[in-house]
């Protein structure tokens, strides 16, 4: 096993006393935006089997900022929830984080007339098509102001409910992401054309939730190595956008990759999930919809182990901020790689989890154990499913 991989790591006020980190990835267990009892009960199994870190995925920075309605909306409303999920991963031993985010043009939620999905720029919003939302306007000054406000509000929501850290969501082609891509941002004004400037409302933000919660709370970046997209971010872009966050000063960051709405499989690779997602789908036509436009969008794409090291080996090289590898980590083998030889930080575990809590805890045991995941990616067509995002494979 590798030398680092339990040993402590420390993050502004925050002792992570190993190096794993559980990757957010969406749960289903929020119906109406209110986090539930198996919410807490799943993040809960996660620290007793192991990991120092535990990250509630994507809690919406405002009613009108989900994706669709059963996400966490950080208010007064979910702060019964989160305390209790926050009470119940300590009690099992480990840290919690929430992962603030934003929609952005990425929405299908059904708003009231007259008002709409909004991104850095006008543009086609195929996720809300086929619930009325065509299209996403851009944003104003008015709207910008308005998000760096809330996203500094639920930041010390989450700080009083007892979170550990906070990720903020800068990846996956949601609203800041939206703002950092060349793909999505079409801006003429401070906001667009140069990177720094195609960074200035990320680094708002970053800046606007550590005045809230002050230098004790860690503060992560979950962003993109690259976009999977010919006119996306890239990178060479990824390496300058860490310089500029680590001169906001943020503690560490989660490198990843792809556009939900447009190159989910760069992040997933392995089997489409599609046959699964048609199946779950609850609403007519968004099922035709996956029809429609599912093959070209979930093409089954080759897995190997560490997939994103060469990108996120040049990212190392050239910063020395905290950086956390997310990526085809599945043994024991990889996790030596990623942190004695490559010099990350801390490794971030997903379909592992997914697939067995205690997946830390085997490799503490055995550090030839690797992971039963086979990448059928099965448990990403679980969104709508009764009982959550699980693995079909799962060990008990």
């Amino acid at each position: 096993m590798s030398a680092r991989a339990f040993t402590p790591l420390r993050l502004a006020g925050v002792t992570l006393p190993n190096r794993f980190i559980k990757a957010a990835t969406f749960e289903g267990r929020a119906p109406a935006g209110e986090p539930s009892a198996a919410l807490a009960d799943f993040h809960a199994g996660i620290a007793r089997g192991g990991a120092a870190l535990t990250t509630v995925a994507y809690c919406a920075v405002a009613p009108g900022a989900r994706t669709f309605d059963d996400q966490i909306v950080v208010g007064e409303a979910a702060m019964p929830g989160l305390r209790r999920l926050a009470h119940g991963v300590h009690a099992a031993g480990g840290r919690v984080s929430a992962q603030l985010a934003h929609a952005g043009a990425f929405s299908r939620l059904k708003r009231p007339f007259g008002e709409r999905s909004r991104g850095p720029s006008v543009t086609l919003n195929d996720y809300g098509l086929l619930a009325g939302e065509p299209i996403a306007g851009a944003m104003r000054s008015s709207h910008i102001e308005q998000v760096v406000a809330h996203y500094a509000a639920s930041a010390s929501l989450l700080k009083a409910a007892g979170f550990d850290a906070l990720e903020i969501h800068m990846g996956h082609g949601y609203l800041l992401s939206q703002f950092i891509s060349p793909a999505t941002n079409r801006r003429t004004d401070e906001y667009g054309g140069s990177l720094a400037r195609r960074m200035r409302l990320p680094l708002r933000v970053l800046a606007a939730v550590r005045e809230a919660v002050g230098g004790d709370m860690a503060l992560l970046a979950k962003l993109n190595l690259d976009d999977g997209l010919p006119n996306g971010v890239h990178v060479g872009d990824s390496v300058e956008a860490c310089r500029l966050l680590a001169a906001g000063g943020i503690d560490a960051i989660e490198l990843s990759g792809g556009f939900v709405s447009r190159s989910p499989m760069y992040l997933f690779r392995g089997q489409s999930p599609l046959p699964d997602m048609i199946r779950n789908e609850r609403s007519r036509l968004y099922r035709f919809f996956f029809r429609l436009a599912g093959p070209s969008l979930f093409a089954s794409q080759p897995f190997a182990p560490l997939y994103f090291l060469d990108q996120a080996r040049r990212v190392r090289d050239a910063v020395e901020i905290p950086l956390i590898y997310l990526g085809g980590v599945t043994s024991g083998e990889d996790v030596s790689r990623v942190l004695d030889q490559e010099g990350f930080d801390a490794v971030a575990l997903g379909r592992p989890l997914l697939h067995d809590a205690h997946f830390v805890e085997r490799l503490r045991a055995d550090d030839r154990h690797a992971s039963g995941c086979t990448h059928c990616n099965r448990c990403v067509a679980l969104l709508d499913a009764p009982g959550g995002v699980r693995c079909p494979l799962a060990q008990g």
